[in-house]
């Protein structure tokens, strides 16, 4: 079923919307954390939340962005199908990289395109974080899993015979490697901190 423009517009706004809520700014700050954008990679993602030692804001960061992702992505797929829940999805991803509320400077969007491809097809959701673990449980190095699981999630889309996910899937990813090129150029110099570990100054 083609969406109607009407849909669409709501479809994008809300997942926006959903996207932009800071949660490792604002449960850093509860925590007493204080702004997490003054620590470590000035990140407000989870992996930086974890830098502060606090362990359990950092998996409450990660499953709270997670499902910033999730929830737009499912709730329209059920409203509108599965067009819509694309849709949303995307501009909860983008949502999350470019805040208004924040000036556009965001996560770099690891943990709620987990969240969009499990509210789009789990079994796609669940193949990203089983290759994230193994690739963090392997290295220890959130970036490298991240971006293994992300470049292997197009992929995954179509031996899952889901044709429809392949470019959003590819969408996020892109972007993905985008918002970690400075990790990359970490990567490839061997500088690239552990989990739990600080970044260098």
């Amino acid at each position: 079923m083609d969406l109607s423009a009407a849909h669409m517009i709501i479809a994008l706004l809300f997942g926006y919307l959903c996207g932009t809520i800071p949660f490792g700014l604002l449960l850093s700050r509860w925590a007493g954390l204080g702004d997490i954008r003054a620590i470590g990679s000035g990140n407000i993602g989870a992996t930086n939340v974890l830098r502060t030692g606090n362990k359990k804001i950092a998996a409450l960061t990660l499953l709270c962005d997670a499902l910033k992702g999730a929830v737009p992505a499912l709730l329209l797929v059920w409203l509108y199908g599965p067009q819509a829940g694309i849709l949303g999805g995307l501009a909860a991803f983008f949502g999350h990289l470019f805040p208004m509320w924040l000036g556009f400077k965001g996560g770099k969007g690891v943990a709620t395109s987990i969240g969009v491809l499990f509210g789009l097809y789990w079994p796609l959701g669940l193949v990203f974080a089983a290759v994230w673990i193994a690739m963090a449980g392997l290295f220890r190095i959130s970036s490298l899993a991240a971006l293994t699981a992300s470049a292997v999630s197009p992929l995954a889309a179509y031996l899952l015979g889901r044709s429809d996910l392949i470019l959003p899937a590819a969408i996020m990813a892109a972007a993905v490697f985008i918002t970690h090129r400075a990790n990359i150029r970490r990567l490839i110099k061997g500088e690239e901190p552990r989990i739990g570990k600080s970044k260098p100054a």
